[in-house]
């Protein structure tokens, strides 16, 4: 047996874009921004800021999509989700050189800072519309 779980506690660099399936399922995509800083060994401060494609299904979604928007702090729990090879998503920019994606399916989404209390929306046998205070 195997598992994988990620987390994540980062700010969205847009607003969710939502959309639904075929079948009528919801799906809320936005990208979340992780950073850390650090101080060099000659006293000058390093940073490194590494970008996350975060997709939300359902309920889940559609929470996700009404509360959150550019800049709101959250934490995402959820899996990778790589490409057919087992590998993050690479591409070709417009400008020719390459670019990679982390993509992460979220199974939480809990709002941070200012705004709701920083109450979990989850997909993960809850309704959350229900955990949502106002």
């Amino acid at each position: 047996m195997s598992y994988q779980a990620i987390t994540i506690v980062g700010n969205l660099g847009g607003d969710p874009e939502m959309r639904y399936t075929p079948a009528g399922t919801a799906v809320a995509n936005f990208s979340v921004a992780t950073n850390r800083k650090w101080t060099n060994a000659d006293g000058t401060a390093g940073e490194e800021v590494c970008w996350f494609r975060v997709s939300a299904w359902g309920r889940l979604a559609e929470v996700c999509n009404e509360y959150l928007s550019k800049g709101r702090q959250v934490m995402v729990v959820g899996t990778m989700t790589p490409d057919e090879n087992g590998n993050p998503r690479v591409w070709e920019r417009n400008d020719g050189t390459s670019a990679a994606s982390f993509e992460i399916r979220a199974a939480t989404v809990q709002f941070l800072g200012k705004g709701n209390g920083g109450k979990p929306a989850s997909s993960a046998g809850e309704s959350a519309a229900d955990e949502i205070p106002f």
